[in-house]
């Protein structure tokens, strides 16, 4: 299955980057359960080999804006894939635009690890749509 997870162009395999949203930085981290606002991305490679953090405290903290900011991030960083258990209008319409997927895991996912494998082995719902409204003060 985890050849679905790679694209072939020009007789040269790219790997997929994948994002989950953490509340730590590694691999056995707690998952943070909200995108725009998660204290961090873990961006991977589908087999976790190569994994680089990005801190999002900027977005986190920020009055108005974070899904979207938070989502030009991860577009920067070139990631394919996100893993998030919710995620608002705003950021859910800036991945799309950036042809960017969206999986979405439930409360059995505890750490970044648990998610990426829940996601290679097909069992996370991709989202076609926000799980959450606007954040609102």
């Amino acid at each position: 299955m985890i050849q679905a997870f790679f694209e072939t162009t020009n007789e040269r395999t790219v790997k997929v980057k994948v994002a989950i949203t953490a509340s730590g930085e590694g691999l056995n981290s707690p998952v943070d359960r909200v995108f725009g606002r998660a204290k961090y991305f873990v961006i991977t490679d589908p087999e976790g080999t190569n994994v680089e953090v990005v801190e999002n405290s900027q977005n986190a903290n920020a009055a108005h804006g974070a899904g979207i900011q938070s989502a030009r991030q991860i577009a920067d960083k070139s990631v394919d894939v996100v893993l998030t258990s919710n995620i608002g209008p705003n950021a859910f319409r800036a991945l799309e635009a950036g042809s960017i997927r969206v999986f979405q895991f439930g409360s059995d996912i505890l750490t970044v690890r648990d998610a990426l494998a829940a996601w290679k082995e097909g069992r996370l719902q991709e989202v076609k749509a926000p799980t959450a409204k606007g954040y609102v003060f």
